[in-house]
């Protein structure tokens, strides 16, 4: 049985189904990394699945600041800044880890609040924006964005 680390629940959702199927991901490589270092997997695997889930992170990052400016979000910088700085850290953890350093517990905790308190800060209140401005709160139809999202965890 797989441990958790995040547990998503509707607490975790913003209410756009786009995001909220990227969070998702975020989640599940998140949980993904909590159960290689609690099954001691090695430092390859954590290696592995760091460096995807920042490229993930850095990949959703970008389509929520696109979608920022192409709805005129008046918190964007703020918000990019944000992203900025844990896109910093990451790249300090990765590097730590490539270079010897296991991952702690206390990584995986500071990331768990980091992705938890940003979805339910910053992300619900850009969500809400996005919403009033028009934004799709479901899918109309199941599409290759769809498959392309689900695949890059599994």
């Amino acid at each position: 049985m797989m441990q958790t680390l995040v547990q998503w629940d509707d607490s975790l959702s913003v209410g756009i189904q786009e995001i909220d199927e990227q969070h998702k991901v975020l989640v599940a490589l998140l949980n993904e990394l909590y159960e290689a270092i609690h099954r001691h997997q090695g430092r390859a695997a954590s290696v592995d699945i760091l460096g995807r889930l920042a490229d993930y992170t850095r990949i959703h990052f970008t389509v929520e600041e696109s979608l920022m400016r192409i709805l005129g979000y008046p918190d964007y910088e703020e918000h990019k800044q944000h992203h900025e700085i844990l896109i910093g850290d990451l790249r300090v953890f990765q590097a730590r880890v490539q270079a010897g350093d296991a991952v702690t517990f206390e990584l995986l905790h500071f990331l768990r609040n980091w992705l938890t308190h940003h979805i339910q800060e910053g992300d619900t209140r850009y969500a809400a924006f996005f919403l009033e401005r028009g934004a799709q709160a479901t899918w109309q139809k199941k599409g290759w964005l769809d498959r392309f999202w689900s695949g890059i965890t599994g």
